[in-house]
């Protein structure tokens, strides 16, 4: 039986995908880090106080397990973006299991946002949102430096006014 490339339907034929800052991997981590670690802290404190420190060491082995998981799926994650910037739209992929290509096309964008939150403002990146009509085709490239970002929000929105203008 011959092998099939589904990865195949999901590449833009031409073109090479942009990829986002590996910055990216290191401020999801940090996030996770700030939650798995108080959670893991405070589960052991309560076990090791109420049943046995036994089932305190069981508590930070399983936070560590997890939070070793995680470190490991999220730098996946975080390459799994890309974008491609073509003539009459914007084509978006991310996903490790279940892949994921938006396209959006320039004319439908009606808002185009900038978001960065203390985490990423910290590590210089910043998050291009796109919103059209339909909510299910609304997209977002994480892990952008802030000049790409702000060159990518100036240009879509640009050619979103110019395609819409022509409806």
């Amino acid at each position: 039986m011959p092998k099939v490339d589904s990865d195949a339907a999901f590449a833009p034929p031409g073109e090479s995908w942009q990829r986002v800052s590996p910055r990216l991997a290191t401020a999801w981590r940090l996030t996770m880090a700030l939650v798995v670690g108080p959670i893991t802290l405070i589960l052991a404190l309560v076990l090791g106080f109420s049943w046995t420190p036994a089932a305190a060491l069981i508590a930070v082995v399983g936070g560590l397990l997890i939070g070793g998981w995680l470190w490991w799926l999220l730098g996946r994650r975080a390459r799994s973006f890309g974008y491609v910037e073509r003539s009459a739209d914007l084509l978006v992929t991310s996903g490790v299991l279940f892949k994921r290509l938006v396209i959006v096309p320039y004319g439908r964008m009606q808002l185009v946002d900038l978001v960065a939150g203390p985490i990423d403002r910290a590590l210089g990146l910043s998050t291009v949102k796109l919103h059209t009509a339909a909510a299910t085709t609304d997209a977002g490239i994480p892990g952008l430096t802030p000049d790409e970002a702000a060159r990518l929000r100036d240009r879509l929105a640009a050619l979103g006014e110019q395609r819409s203008a022509g409806l």
